[in-house]
């Protein structure tokens, strides 16, 4: 089965929880803070791998988690940090998150790409040891990792795609130029998925890509429309192919490059090579004049993908032209993974429909996190942050009187002056 679109939920390893500990060792007097930090939690990356062509493998693998992080020990043990969780996918897997950035995209097989970054480890007590406080009896949890639902898309990358209607011969052209095995057979659509094939031609070789077959507005989904105008974005060159048993050639090639341009604008400076296929049937030559003297100064190769004709003018051609053709360059990612407190507010106040005071926010989503709501020094702690992060002002600000309730996430207390 192809697959080619899919959504998954990431989620990368919590970070292990800091150790409250103190060292207890016969003839150590004053022996101090011992506990050690958290380890981090893994990451989730997406590695690039040749031998796969479809998103099938994540089809049935919604939920990928990253291990968390060990907790820290006594007598200053830190925790273990977690593996990361390596996920094979297909070159030309493009990633997006759940506020449809761009994460990335994977062109090279090896190359790793980073979906979902672990939590950090917590700190045990040992590090806040201080000349003020020699013996903290508090500790941080750690950090949750990333959790979001993923986009995740498949653009074929091929270095030649195969371009032009239903029937015109895509099909049986890999399967004579190429180590393909396609669907052959005498009606529309025979090509549901792209197919991959390798053409080597003396001490070159290209990676030639059979398209499903376009039509008329397939820019707006008619026909296999936008699944097929996809896989066309990654294709450095395109082997546009009409079929000489068509009524008029010239207008099925308008046709086709007017969907191109509807569906990417780009995609019209686009690189192709025109072939007149099925040259071996009645009419083919006055159809190909015809079809020259629309086009002018395109180069127009004759071939009978059927008959083996005009093929090894043709790869030659196609090698020269991808000589002069760079290779793609990967989307730039606008995703960004850092909080930043300069750009971002650390917290917002809302007055709920029940009089509650909520307070929310990225920054202070983090650092609640951190603390152990058992620990009554951990608390302590906590809400010295709070005031640090001018929570205080804000609330007299937002009018919370003496008594009045706060709620930070899962968390209520009664504000007192």
């Amino acid at each position: 089965m192809f697959v080619d679109e899919v959504t998954v939920e990431v989620t990368g390893g919590r970070g292990g929880n800091g150790k409250v500990a103190f060292r207890r060792e016969a003839h150590v007097e004053f022996g101090g803070p011992s506990g050690g930090n958290g380890g981090h939690g893994g990451n989730v990356y997406f590695i690039g791998d040749e031998g796969k062509n479809t998103l099938i493998d994540l089809k049935y693998n919604r939920h990928i988690r990253a291990k968390d992080g060990t907790h820290g020990q006594i007598k200053g043990m830190h925790g273990a940090n977690a593996p990361h969780t390596y996920i094979r996918v297909p070159l030309g897997t493009i990633v997006y998150d759940d506020k449809n950035q761009l994460i990335g995209e994977i062109l090279y097989h090896g190359e790793a790409l980073l979906i979902a970054k672990g939590g950090k480890g917590g700190r045990g007590n040992i590090s806040f040891a201080s000349n003020k406080n020699q013996a903290p009896d508090f500790a941080e949890q750690g950090d949750l990792g990333q959790k979001f639902v993923a986009k995740v898309e498949l653009q074929v990358l091929a270095d030649v795609g195969l371009l032009g209607y239903p029937s015109v011969g895509k099909s049986t052209l890999i399967s004579v130029i190429s180590n393909a095995k396609a669907k052959i057979a005498a009606y529309h659509f025979t090509t549901l998925s792209p197919q991959l094939g390798m053409v080597r031609v003396q001490d070159d070789e290209f990676v030639v890509a059979d398209l499903p077959g376009l039509i008329e507005f397939a820019h707006l989904g008619v026909g296999l429309g936008i699944q097929f105008l996809k896989h066309v974005e990654r294709c450095r060159v395109l082997l546009h192919i009409l079929s000489m048993e068509s009524d008029n050639p010239f207008d099925d090639y308008q046709k086709i490059n007017k969907e191109l341009e509807l569906y990417d604008e780009a995609l019209k400076d686009r690189k192709q090579i025109v072939v007149a296929n099925k040259m071996d049937v009645e009419g083919a030559k006055e159809k190909v004049d015809a079809l020259r003297k629309e086009l002018k100064d395109v180069k127009i190769f004759e071939i009978s993908a059927l008959s083996k004709e005009g093929l090894e003018e043709l790869k030659h051609e196609i090698v020269n032209v991808l000589k002069e053709i760079p290779k793609l360059k990967p989307k730039e990612s606008t995703r960004v993974y850092t909080f930043s407190e300069e750009k971002d507010s650390p917290f917002i106040i809302k007055k709920a429909d029940d009089g509650v005071f909520e307070l929310s926010g990225e920054k202070l989503f983090q650092l609640f996190n951190r603390i152990d709501v058992n620990n009554e020094s951990a608390i302590k702690r906590f809400s010295r942050q709070l005031r640090e992060l001018g929570i205080d002002d804000a609330l007299k600000e937002a009018g919370i009187q003496n008594g009045e309730i706060v709620r930070i996430f899962s968390y209520e207390f009664e504000y007192l002056e």
